[in-house]
């Protein structure tokens, strides 16, 4: 009787041993996919770009070259500004020369006295 309990035993062993084991992670794609904060998003997917996303981009770009023109614009301003200033301290002095030459040429001719 010992032997049958022994070889009862045994083969529980073994049948239990050798059954089919359920995998502890049952989902595969859940396992292999990466926790992001984000997702990407590429052109051909369905979460691709809307387009009030690209109408905004557009005006925002369109605001961007707006205000190139506008910082432009002030630079050529700035540069005229300077360049008149330049001039009108360049004609001054030349009229102080002129003044300094004409006081020069009147006090080293004696007057005729």
């Amino acid at each position: 009787m010992k032997k049958v309990w022994a070889a009862g035993a045994v083969s529980f062993v073994f049948l239990i041993a050798c059954s089919k084991q359920e995998a502890a992670n049952t989902d595969q794609t859940q396992a292999l996919q990466p926790h992001y904060d984000t997702t990407a998003i590429d052109s051909f997917s369905a979460g691709a770009t809307t387009v009030d996303i690209v109408r905004q981009i557009r005006m925002s770009s369109q605001k961007y070259q707006d205000s190139l023109k506008e910082a432009m614009k002030l630079e050529q301003e700035e540069k005229r500004i300077e360049a008149e200033l330049e001039k009108e301290t360049k004609k001054k002095q030349e009229e102080e020369k002129k003044e300094k030459a004409k006081e020069n040429a009147t006090v080293s001719t004696p007057s005729p006295e």
